[in-house]
């Protein structure tokens, strides 16, 4: 029986920490499948229960032995002009994708009493999320690697826990700080990509880039809604809560078109850009 087989969620807030448990990547691409389709396409759809309080029954995230998780500062810089330096730079951004996943599925189990609809927007993205990491984990092979062959950093995960108890914080530091990151370094490593002659993962590239405009704004939409209920100014909100959660700043050049997509409002941009 595969994996997607036997996981067979009866319920979308358990069945998202139950595959967010799960250690080894094929497994959980497998699981979170088979929660998107039973969410989606069964008869009877996949009840949720917004007011449930759930317990993980082992250490968060479940993730594989490897890759090695060291400092930022002590990944070594490697020319994408290599094969070595294409394949450590797509394990890297494999890295990222297969953190958003644990990250999209964190968001539905964690935060109880929200509406149905943003635990099927952070579903969506669960899916989404696999579905990169596979992309690129299959061209990684053809470089002649696989997944956790290089060392990688924690940043994106550290940023989950320290705003686990607070979902205004996470959709204000996690999908519209992070992850908006990512629609800004996409296009020069695009442009980086194609000058070394890998058309196929600068494709890949434009497959998650088009995603992750939905994927932030998925984190816009519910980040202003939860600043309308609370009557909370989403701008000097935001400020505080990047100050007190030390969130990264965001580094030029900015990709205001992809923001903009994403729902940042001009105001947002401004003091962006500032």
């Amino acid at each position: 029986m595969s994996p997607a087989a036997a996981f067979a969620p009866t319920e979308l807030r358990r069945g998202a920490l139950a595959c967010l448990e799960i250690a080894e990547p094929e497994a959980k691409l497998a699981a979170v499948q088979a929660l998107a389709h039973a969410a989606r396409y069964r008869k009877a759809p996949l009840p949720i229960d917004p007011a449930v309080r759930l317990e993980p029954a082992r250490a968060l995230p479940g993730r594989p032995a490897k890759p090695e998780l060291v400092p930022v500062r002590s990944l070594a810089q490697r020319s994408v002009h290599t094969r070595p330096g294409r394949a450590a730079l797509l394990h890297a951004i494999a890295h990222i994708e297969f953190n958003a996943i644990n990250l999209a599925l964190d968001a539905i189990w964690r935060f109880a009493g929200m509406p149905p609809a943003y635990y099927k927007g952070w579903l969506l993205v669960a899916d989404e999320e696999a579905q990169h990491f596979a992309l690129l984990v299959e061209h990684l092979r053809t470089l002649g690697h696989r997944y956790g062959d290089f060392p990688a950093h924690d940043g994106l995960w550290s940023m989950v826990e320290r705003t686990a108890g607070d979902v205004l914080a996470r959709m204000a530091l996690v999908p519209r700080t992070l992850e908006a990151r990512g629609l800004d370094a996409t296009p020069p490593l695009q442009a980086k990509l194609r000058e070394a002659g890998d058309e196929r993962a600068a494709e890949i590239l434009g497959v998650i880039l088009r995603d992750e405009v939905g994927h932030v704004s998925i984190g816009n939409h519910w980040y202003r809604w939860l600043c309308k209920r609370a009557k909370l100014d989403p701008v000097a909100t935001y400020a505080e809560l990047a100050e007190r959660h030390d969130a990264p700043k965001p580094r030029p050049p900015l990709n205001l078109d992809a923001r903009a997509a994403a729902g940042f409002t001009a105001a947002e941009l401004d003091a962006l850009k500032r």
